[in-house]
């Protein structure tokens, strides 16, 4: 997964299905992720792993429009009904054995029609597209995810027993899970990922870890990994892992998004007179995000699922402001002030979850911090206090407002953005958007518990 650890392997397919035969690799997992993060598979064995990376295999168009529950929210003179494929082809480079799953490896895709034209809709080739905007300005983006998740069993009546009760962070939650955790590390440093930190959280079976940053495409190449591991290591445990928002009544997990841009090997997001430390290109890059964040969380927080979580109090990032270390902000900024830690000076987005494709989540993200760079955007003063208990006036004064609190204000929002389609192309961000419509009208009227029950185990 990690380029830095293999530097010795082959780049061209021929040589990469060689290497993976050598590695003992006998299926590859052609993995799509659709628009509400459900991650879609062919196989193929791995001998037919080159022919496959030149002609890829066909899936249905259907699956752009793929909504949490296996159904598909048409939209006429898009896709409208069930003629029409694509071709899926393995990114060669990308292409991993996975540590957790012996005998297999793992392929990202990127989309092309039938006649060999990139699909429109593709959400990878969206990602790596904002990426070359970024290198096209002359700058790059370190990029990495950090997973909440939780543990437990699944009983037959389809409720959730955590794995540990706490308390958060303890040593207790370690020891009764030791076995389960040691496994967890020790694979995932074998699959090259580069972990840098794993513990229990506050609620009830959650876990928390984080990764090493890459650039853009490949950290959401590597949340795909991650989430692969940590599934089959729970299994091996006897236990199931979920990454939904709410899996019960007190337990919310997010998926966030940590962000640095640089010029060359300088990080903008220390060493310069801006605010925080920022240098102004750094500055100008958050504040595209955070102008950009009521219609981003449509994309960042895309299930009905999610808006049980993301509220004022949750340490979610329910409120649109940005603060150093300020967990209730929705950007987090983790400054570096000092010439050990200036390397590591990043934005926090985190009003982002599980359900949220990391391809289009990273992708959204930098379209908005691109839009906040080429306008030379300055950022309101920063919000150290808890947002939610600031007065009006202070709250006018710094646009801090609460986020979207339901997926349909979220749409709404994405609906009219046009930085966000202009970014992902008339194609992609109508179909997206017509999922999400769909979300809604699948989940209203539920309550929570039947909302948690339906869709604890999707994700």
């Amino acid at each position: 997964m990690n380029p830095r650890v293999e530097t010795d392997r082959p780049s061209d397919a021929e040589g990469v299905q060689t290497w993976l035969e050598e590695a003992g690799v006998a299926a590859v997992a052609l993995g799509f992720v659709d628009p509400s993060m459900i991650v879609r598979v062919k196989t193929v064995p791995v001998a037919r792993f080159a022919r496959v990376a030149a002609s890829g295999v066909g899936l249905s168009t259907l699956f752009n429009v793929a909504m949490s529950n296996d159904q598909f929210a048409l939209l006429p003179g898009y896709i409208d009904g069930p003629s029409g494929d694509i071709r899926l082809r393995p990114d060669v480079a990308a292409t991993v054995p996975l540590a957790a799953m012996p005998g297999w490896a793992w392929a990202p895709v990127y989309q092309f029609s039938q006649a060999g034209e990139p699909y429109p809709g593709c959400p990878r080739a969206f990602a790596h597209g904002m990426a070359d905007a970024v290198a096209a300005r002359g700058s790059s983006v370190q990029a990495a995810f950090e997973f909440e998740f939780s543990v437990g069993l699944r009983r037959g009546d389809d409720t959730f027993e955590p794995a540990h009760e706490g308390p958060g962070y303890s040593d207790i939650a370690i020891v009764a899970n030791h076995d389960f955790a040691l496994d967890l590390i020790t694979t995932t440093q074998a699959q090259g990922l580069d972990l840098q930190q794993f513990h229990p959280e506050y609620a009830d079976g959650q876990f928390e870890m984080s990764i090493a940053p890459r650039p853009p495409v490949e950290a959401a190449d590597a949340a795909m990994v991650v989430r692969q591991t940590v599934r089959a290591v729970a299994r091996r445990h006897g236990l199931r892992a979920s990454f939904a928002p709410q899996v019960g009544p007190d337990t919310g997990n997010g998926t966030h998004l940590h962000l640095s841009l640089w010029e060359g090997d300088r990080n903008l997001m220390s060493g310069g007179k801006g605010p925080a430390g920022m240098h102004q290109r750094g500055a100008s890059f958050v504040a595209g995000i955070l102008h950009e964040l009521p219609a981003l969380v449509g994309v960042t927080v895309p299930t009905a699922l999610g808006y049980l979580r993301l509220r004022p109090h949750h340490w979610s990032g329910a409120m649109q402001c940005w603060g150093t270390e300020n967990r209730e902000a929705a950007l987090r900024f983790i400054e570096g002030p000092t010439p050990a830690t200036a390397r590591g000076a990043n934005i926090e987005i985190k009003p982002l979850d599980g359900t949220a494709n990391p391809y289009l989540a990273v992708g959204a993200a930098l379209a908005a911090a691109l839009h906040g760079l080429d306008r030379d955007d300055r950022l309101p003063p920063q919000t150290v206090e808890d947002p939610d208990g600031l007065p009006d006036q202070v709250k006018a004064e710094r646009n801090v407002r609460q986020l979207p609190s339901s997926l349909s204000e979220a749409v709404e929002h994405l609906a009219g953005s046009s930085v966000l389609r202009d970014a992902m192309g008339e194609f992609l961000f109508e179909t997206f958007l017509a999922t999400r419509r769909g979300e809604c009208e699948q989940t209203a009227g539920l309550d929570d518990d039947e909302l948690i029950r339906r869709l604890r185990w999707r994700y």
